[in-house]
């Protein structure tokens, strides 16, 4: 491990500064059950870790006139417990999923949203794009569990974080502190991820000096959701694929609208109108079901060692669909 400094601010305000001072070298410590191993391996050599876990402000789940507001260092124990979060329950299926009490007790949802790829080749010290004399291992290597969608540039990882689908697909918001003081905004989860070129341009949009404070659900348009994801072992595992979706059905239980998000198989969370264009007026069935999951699949480009993930993902889609219907 290089050495570092530790900053441990108790305001939004102090970890903004402390942020800028340490500009590019600077990393965030929330739980830390991700940091301190890239720490431990000098995947990551910040400067400076500044330690966000005191700041109030960023604990806890509320429900205000703009929605249901959660903050980033709520942990998925505070999410599974909170009745507020009661009617999403495509982020409980996610909690249920994470088979280990001590991540579910100190895991934070902003820490999930934030996971780096858990691509074998970045997590042994070759970037996020996996290049070593001038050959993408990805891409020339083991790509098991790499990509299926978005892979066409130079990003053969997948989106590590388990929480984005289901937020996705109730069109959750995020909100950016920084790089100064009196700078905040709130934009779409869905925009805030992104497929890097180079190993310089990360995995979203944060800058220098900014960090995610909150997620914002608003009044929600859809009222079903569920999530599902393929988990190759039942102990604490990354999924396969997943897939979460919301719905809203009429008065004859035919899609009015709907939402369907894949994880696990992209660069980026996946969002699939192929999946929706084949639920639009039509009942929720294992027969329909299995159209969309078939849809959401139909332009995979898979690796060399993943085609099989085609078909989780199209499992993943319908077992959601039939979740949030309680017909699984």
């Amino acid at each position: 491990m290089t050495n570092f400094e530790y900053a441990c601010p108790e305001t939004e305000q102090e970890a903004i500064e402390m942020l800028g001072e340490a500009g590019e070298a600077a990393a965030i410590l929330a739980a830390g059950t991700d940091l301190v191993t890239l720490l431990k391996t000098d995947v990551i050599q910040p400067a400076r870790v500044i330690d966000i876990s005191r700041i109030e402000s960023l604990h806890g789940i509320e429900a205000t006139p703009d929605g249901v507001v959660i903050g980033a260092l709520t942990t998925l124990e505070n999410i599974a417990e909170s009745p507020v979060l009661a009617e999403y329950p495509c982020l409980l299926d996610v909690v249920n999923g994470v088979r280990a009490l001590q991540i579910q007790q100190n895991g934070t949802l902003g820490g999930d949203l934030c996971h780096l790829p858990n691509c074998w080749y970045f997590r042994k010290g070759y970037g996020l794009l996996a290049w070593d004399n001038g050959r993408s291992l990805s891409e020339d290597g083991d790509n098991r569990y790499h990509a299926i969608f978005g892979n066409r540039g130079p990003a053969k990882f997948v989106s590590a974080s388990r929480f984005a689908p289901g937020l996705i697909a109730w069109d959750a918001e995020v909100r950016i502190a920084g790089p100064r003081a009196e700078d905040a905004s709130w934009i779409a989860l869905q925009d805030f991820y992104t497929s890097p070129r180079t190993d310089r341009h990360g995995v979203s949009v944060l800058k220098p000096g900014q960090f995610m404070t909150h997620v914002r659900i608003r009044e929600p348009e859809r009222t079903l959701s569920a999530a599902y994801e393929v988990l190759e072992m039942q102990g604490l595992d990354w999924p396969l694929a997943a897939a979460a979706c919301t719905l809203d059905l009429d008065v004859n239980g035919l899609v009015r609208s709907a939402k369907v998000v894949l994880g696990h198989v992209a660069p980026t969370p996946w969002v699939s109108d192929l999946a929706v264009s084949e639920l639009i007026g039509k009942p929720i069935t294992p027969e329909t079901a299995t159209a969309a999951g078939r849809a959401a699949t139909s332009e995979a480009t898979p690796l060399k060692d993943n085609e099989y993930k085609v078909q989780l993902a199209q499992t993943s889609v319908k077992r959601a669909l039939l979740r949030a219907t309680n017909q699984l």
